[in-house]
């Protein structure tokens, strides 16, 4: 998946809100850090204010859909 392709599926995550949409855009982040590394996901939090409305915070490693402390 491209950056631009994360970062337009999760505008719409970030559209709707809710526990549901934040389990999508954990699925999405997953992916992001699969192919693109920590960097571009902390950027794409930070960018789409992910922490404001999921509480995603820069340095949570996304695997699997799971959303995992930073080591």
């Amino acid at each position: 998946m491209t950056l631009e392709r994360a970062r337009q599926l999760l505008e719409v995550q970030a559209g709707f809100g809710g526990p549901y949409n934040a389990n999508s855009a954990k699925l999405i982040l997953s992916e992001v850090m699969r192919e693109h590394g920590q960097e571009a996901v902390d950027g794409l939090i930070g960018e789409l204010e992910l922490e404001r409305i999921f509480g995603f915070r820069r340095g949570t490693r996304f695997e699997g859909g799971l959303a995992l402390d930073a080591k």
